[in-house]
């Protein structure tokens, strides 16, 4: 008998684990042990720290998923040995000189950063910013997604953290090629440099609640890649 690869999924901004609803029932359906990180965005070692505990609540080896600035997270939280690919969804991906904020300066600033403001000691998107956001999804859908959302404090993308993922993993990435959140230009390029397995969509920055099956098919690739593990 041999087990499945558990699934980790690593959220970003303006969003929580419930992101992912549309794709954890078929995972879970097909035998993979699945887990969300609940991460606060309070700060980017405690971030990638939440992300890493949640290994110990699965199986290895773990194929670790992640959004937006959750590619930064899995690009440092996917060092540890328990993770065997990486699957990254229109996300960040900074190199051991870059931080978040300055992977995203090399490329033009898209739409949804006009629709944010800071209150209260954090970065929140404005409901006219959702559109940006999310705007192939139904309107009670875009409603939902800006009621939930996680909001950052206002310097978690200019810190800073050691060691890169996806120079040593395999990885795969999902391109939204309509996302006006995060360049679909940097998308590509991050794809490319990292010469990760490519598929591209035509989606807004949340394809994996507009095109979910796109992005399940994707998931799918990066786990059955992996020797299977004796049970």
């Amino acid at each position: 008998m041999t087990a499945k690869p558990s699934i980790v999924f690593a959220h970003g901004l303006w969003a929580d684990g419930s992101c992912f609803q549309k794709l954890i029932p078929a995972l879970q359906a097909e035998g993979h042990q699945v887990i969300c990180s609940q991460h606060g965005l309070d700060s980017l070692e405690g971030d990638v720290e939440c992300v890493t505990r949640c290994f110990g609540r699965v199986s290895g080896p773990v194929v670790l998923v992640g959004h937006s600035y959750g590619g930064t997270l899995i690009t440092h939280a996917g060092t540890d040995p328990r993770v065997a690919a990486l699957v990254y969804i229109a996300a960040l991906a900074p190199d051991e000189t870059e931080t978040s904020q300055s992977q995203q300066e090399k490329f033009p600033v898209t739409p949804v950063f006009s629709h944010i403001e800071v209150v209260d000691g954090r970065i929140w998107l404005r409901p006219e910013g959702v559109p940006d956001f999310c705007g192939d999804l139904p309107e009670a859908e875009q409603k939902l997604v800006w009621a939930t959302q996680a909001v950052p404090v206002p310097d978690l993308f200019t810190q800073k953290l050691d060691g890169v993922a996806w120079r040593t993993k395999p990885s795969w990435y999902v391109v939204a090629k309509q996302d006006c959140t995060v360049n679909p230009e940097l998308e590509r390029f991050a794809a490319k440099r990292m010469g990760a397995r490519t598929v591209e969509v035509d989606a807004s920055h949340v394809p994996m609640l507009s095109k979910p099956d796109v992005v399940l098919g994707v998931i799918r690739d990066a786990a059955n890649a992996l020797a299977p593990v004796s049970a």
